[in-house]
C-alpha cells in the first residue's frame, strides 16, 4: 500500500509537470479558459441554430450541465489511456518507468489524477461562463450538494477505472492506437445522454447507453444541480429510477469496472511482456 501510495503522488505530480509545463504561466492561463468557453460556444450556436430558442430553456441547463460534466471523460478515461502512448512513444522512458519500484497501475491512476485536475478547471470555467454569460436557470441554493457529492466521487472512479481497461488495451496495441481514446470517447458521447436523452436513440441502441456508468452519473448530476422533476421530465426512460437508486446501480457498475480493470491490466501487461510491447518505440 505504501508503494501504491508513493507511486500514485509521484505520477500524479508528473503529469502535472507534463500537462502545465510546456509554457509560461500566463499562455497556459490563457489557453485554459479559451478552450472551454470556445468549446461550449460551438455547442450554443448549434443549440440556437436548431432549437431557435434561448438559454433559459431547461432543456438548455441539461444539455449544459451534461456536456460540462463530459470534459472529465476526455481528460481522465482518455488522458489515462493516452500516458501509455505518450510514455512510450513521445518521451520514450516507459521501459524505465516500467522496470523501476513503482506499481504501475497506481502509476497510471496519478496521471489519471493530473488530468483530473486540469479537466477540473476547464469545468468550472465552463460552468462559471454559463452562469455569469449565459444565464443558466441553475440556483446554487436549490443545489444538493450531498447528492452531488457522491455522484461525482463514483463517477469519476468508474472514469478512473474505465481508463484503466483502455491503458490496458492500448498497451497491447502496435499500431494504429492513436486514436483510439478520441474515438471511445466520442462513441460515449452520443450514447450516455450527454447532450440528449437516451429516448432520442435508435431502440437497439439504447441498451447500450443503460449499460454505460456513465450514463447513471449524468442523470444523478443533472438531479442534484437542476432537481429530480426537471430532469424526470426530460429524460424520462430514467425517470422510474430513484435517486438512490442511481447512486446504487452506478455503485455497482464501479465495482464490477474496478474488478475487470485489476484482472485485465494483469493480462495486459503479461501479454505486452510477451510479445515484447514495452519497450517497443514504433515512431508510427
Amino acid at each position: 500500500m505504501r508503494e501504491a501510495l508513493r507511486s500514485f503522488r509521484v505520477a500524479t505530480w508528473l503529469g502535472w509537470q507534463i500537462e502545465s509545463n510546456w509554457t509560461d504561466p500566463f499562455l497556459f492561463f490563457v489557453y485554459s479558459i479559451v478552450k472551454p468557453v470556445a468549446s461550449v460556444m460551438i455547442l450554443v450556436i448549434m443549440y440556437w441554430v436548431i432549437t431557435r430558442t434561448d438559454t433559459t430553456s431547461p432543456y438548455f441547463a441539461y444539455m449544459y450541465l451534461g456536456n460540462a460534466a463530459y470534459i472529465y471523460v476526455g481528460s481522465i478515461l482518455v488522458g489515462v489511456s493516452w500516458a501509455v502512448i505518450d510514455d512510450r512513444e513521445h518521451y520514450q522512458t516507459l521501459k524505465y518507468i516500467y522496470v523501476s519500484p513503482i506499481k504501475f497501475y497506481f502509476y497510471l491512476l496519478g496521471r489519471g489524477m493530473a488530468r483530473f485536475l486540469t479537466g477540473s478547471l476547464s469545468v468550472a470555467i465552463t460552468m462559471g461562463f454559463g452562469l455569469l454569460v449565459l444565464g443558466l436557470p441553475i440556483g446554487l441554493g436549490a443545489i444538493h450538494w450531498p447528492y452531488l457529492g457522491a455522484s461525482m466521487v463514483l463517477g469519476l472512479a468508474s472514469l478512473a477505472v474505465l481508463g484503466l481497461l483502455l491503458g490496458a488495451a492500448t498497451l497491447q496495441m502496435a499500431r494504429h492506437y492513436w486514436s483510439v481514446g478520441e474515438s471511445v470517447a466520442g462513441a460515449l458521447y452520443l450514447m450516455c445522454g450527454a447532450i440528449f436523452p437516451l429516448d432520442v436513440l435508435p431502440a437497439w441502441l439504447r441498451p447500450l447507453g443503460f449499460a454505460l456508468p456513465l450514463t447513471y452519473w449524468l442523470e444523478s448530476l443533472r438531479r442534484a444541480v437542476l432537481g429530480a422533476e426537471a430532469s424526470r421530465a426530460i429524460s424520462p426512460s430514467l425517470a422510474g429510477l430513484s435517486d438512490g437508486q442511481l447512486l446504487l446501480i452506478l455503485l455497482v457498475a464501479t465495482l464490477i469496472s474496478s474488478v475487470m480493470s485489476i484482472y485485465f491490466f494483469r493480462w495486459s501487461e503479461h501479454r505486452a511482456r510477451e510479445k515484447g510491447l514495452i519497450d517497443m518505440t514504433t515512431h508510427y
